[in-house]
């Protein structure tokens, strides 16, 4: 079951994004790239991370690498709400494109 957020959300984006073709490709552009950027930036800081940790240890959590963790889990948990706001666009596009009477 779905909670209340997450109805609304359906809800806004199918009556702003949805029922405009135009948008829903524009949003879905948007969404790719910020997963993309977002994607390609865990990687490079999560390895500067380890390798911080791996030289310093203790004195880097310290200092400031267990929160970089924390902003790591938080740049991962947005870059999977841009991926799947790029794939609600896909389906809703290609829906579209295939049937156009149908439109999910």
């Amino acid at each position: 079951a779905r909670g209340p957020a997450a109805a609304m959300m359906q809800a806004w984006l199918e009556r702003v994004v949805f029922r405009r073709v135009w948008l829903t490709f524009v949003v879905m552009v948007a969404s790719f790239l910020v997963f993309g950027a977002g994607t390609v930036n865990l990687f490079f800081v999560l390895k500067a991370n380890l390798d911080l940790i791996a030289e310093h240890g203790m004195q880097a959590l310290a200092d400031g690498a267990a929160q970089q963790f924390v902003e790591l889990g938080a740049t991962a948990v947005l870059s999977l709400a841009a991926y799947v706001l790029f794939k609600a666009c896909e389906h809703k596009l290609v829906h579209r494109l295939c049937d156009p009477r149908k439109v999910q």
